[in-house]
Formats: structure tokens, C-alpha cells, sequence
């Protein structure tokens, strides 16, 4: 495989089934887990997703596994479904696979992010966002 950025997501993706913005619904319906990794900034200008729980991507992983002692509650199992959203669907694949890495094996991402989660005419959140430190 080639150097790059673009082999990076390439090859993270390569690991995942990813959803759509309907399936990623359907998947919290069902008792996934919605995190959402974009900025302050991007969930000001864009919205937030209804159900999401916000936690930065810099301390991702200490807040979803589950063997660690910074974990979130929901954090339940190496088995609990996690579906990674970003704004386009880029940075969430990578975050995704590095979950699968982790031993998170049903973790993936949301295709096309926020941005397609608004192209397909879902609706944002009409609160504040589940924001975890």
C-alpha cells in the first residue's frame, strides 16, 4: 500500500461497515451507541445530532473502553455498537477503526457525516448536546 493520508482512510476503512445516515437512525434505535467527534465549532455552525453523545477525539478511546478507568457509563462492552460521526466522514472512519483496534469490534462511522445526515433531511438536536469531558 501506497504512503499517504489517503491510504490511511483507505485501509481504516477497509475494516468497517459503515452507514448511512438512516441506518445510523436505525442502529440507535436499536441501541447503539451515536458519538459525535467534531469541534465546538462545527457543532455551533452545523447543529447537533439528536441522541449523540459528544466526546473529543483526542481522548476517545479512554472514554469508550470499557477496561479503562476514564470510561463513560455507556461504555458497557468490547460488544456495544458505536457508530463514530465527524463532519464530512472522514475523521471518523479513522476513529472507528482505531476503536476496532482497541477491541471495540462492532465500532464504524456514519457515511458523509453531519453534512449527510442534513442532505438526507434528518433532523438536528432541539437541545444542548450530551457533552463528555
Amino acid at each position: 500500500m501506497s504512503p499517504g493520508v489517503e491510504a490511511l482512510l483507505e485501509q481504516a476503512r477497509s475494516g468497517l461497515r459503515r452507514l448511512s445516515p438512516q441506518e445510523t437512525v436505525e442502529a440507535v434505535r436499536g441501541g447503539a451507541l451515536l458519538v459525535d467527534t467534531r469541534t465546538d465549532r462545527q457543532r455551533r455552525e452545523h447543529g447537533d445530532l439528536p441522541g449523540a453523545i459528544v466526546i473529543e477525539r483526542t481522548v476517545l478511546e479512554w472514554r469508550l473502553d470499557p477496561a479503562s478507568s476514564w470510561r463513560i457509563p455507556e461504555a458497557t462492552g468490547y460488544d456495544r455498537e458505536i457508530v463514530v460521526a465527524c463532519q464530512h466522514g472522514y475523521s471518523s472512519s479513522l476513529a472507528a477503526a482505531s476503536l476496532q483496534t482497541l477491541g471495540l469490534r462492532r465500532a464504524t462511522d456514519m457515511i458523509g457525516g453531519v453534512e449527510a445526515w442534513v442532505a438526507a433531511g434528518l433532523p438536528l438536536a432541539d437541545h444542548p448536546a450530551d457533552v463528555r469531558p
